[in-house]
């Protein structure tokens, strides 16, 4: 019989995309899925869609606790070898899983594997095809910040679930970045996979956390915090570089919040620490015009 996989279902008042999500799963041509939906607080109509499911998912509702208590509360009632992970607002294409097992299935080593992703809008429209995602031995591509490592967020992962134990799981402070820091604390122990298709449907819209720039500084620098902790050499050396990049990243995600005061915050922190960056930056006046004349 193939592997069991636990499909872990974070939802917080997604009432509106649950059922595609879930729906999505059901629809996986991978023969052994078993599915877990926890509600972690939800205010809307949430409860009545996962009750007209019935006895094909386990639902679990907790007090809310923010997405990684609820991934991790998911990942312990489930039994699989394999745990996915599927943020409510998002999709899966029905290849997913059966192609990600087998990639683990051929390489035992492996402590996670990711996919390709397309971005879509509020009506399913493309806005962006992701297949740039690495593979192998990738720690150090995390800390720099220099292109996508695992794509797909919270939602187009699977980890062993050996893995995900020895690990500890989801950081409980963190939300907007608790998937970078689970696939960094993997990557340092173990090379990941990816499979260069797109199986996973990410959707953007107003309310994904990502949009929440200052918390995604705060838990950022706790991430680096915890990473640059670390007593190696080899990771020490990168730390000038991660953090003049990470700060490159943050005055971005200012600049197109014309959050204008954090991005001269930031970019100037980075030109300190990285001096190239400069040559990034010049560009931005041309930039601001641009969105100017919108």
């Amino acid at each position: 019989m193939k592997p069991l996989v636990s499909v872990i279902i974070p939802n917080y008042n997604y009432a509106e995309y649950l059922r595609e999500a879930i729906d999505s799963v059901l629809n996986q041509t991978y023969p052994n899925i078993e599915i877990v939906v926890v509600d972690d607080g939800s205010k809307d109509h949430s409860a009545e869609v996962l009750k007209s499911y019935k006895d094909r998912i386990t639902a679990v509702f907790q007090e809310n606790a923010g997405v990684s208590a609820a991934r991790n509360n998911g990942a312990e009632r489930g039994r699989g070898r394999y745990i996915a992970f599927l943020d409510a607002d998002d999709y899966w294409l029905p290849e997913k899983v059966a192609r990600q097992v087998e990639v683990f299935e051929g390489d035992q080593s492996l402590g996670l594997v990711h996919v390709g992703v397309d971005e879509i809008g509020p009506d399913q429209e493309v806005l962006k095809t992701r297949l740039e995602g690495q593979s192998g031995r990738v720690s150090h591509e995390f800390l720099l910040f220099e292109r996508a490592v695992v794509l797909g967020g919270g939602s187009g992962a699977m980890v062993r679930r050996e893995v995900f134990e020895e690990v500890g799981g989801f950081d409980l402070r963190l939300l907007t970045s608790a998937d970078w820091d689970l696939y960094y604390r993997i990557s340092r122990r173990y090379p990941i996979g990816f499979v260069p298709e797109v199986l996973l449907k990410y959707r953007v819209h107003g309310s994904n956390m990502h949009a929440d720039v200052r918390r995604m500084e705060r838990e950022m620098m706790l991430g680096f915090e915890k990473a640059f902790s670390e007593d190696d050499d080899g990771i020490q050396k990168l730390k000038r570089a991660s953090y003049g990049n990470l700060h490159q990243v943050l005055a971005g995600s200012y600049f197109r919040k014309r959050q204008y005061g954090d991005f001269f915050r930031h970019a100037l922190k980075s030109i300190w620490l990285v001096p190239r960056n400069l040559v990034y930056f010049a560009g931005f006046p041309f930039r601001r015009l641009g969105r100017t004349k919108l």
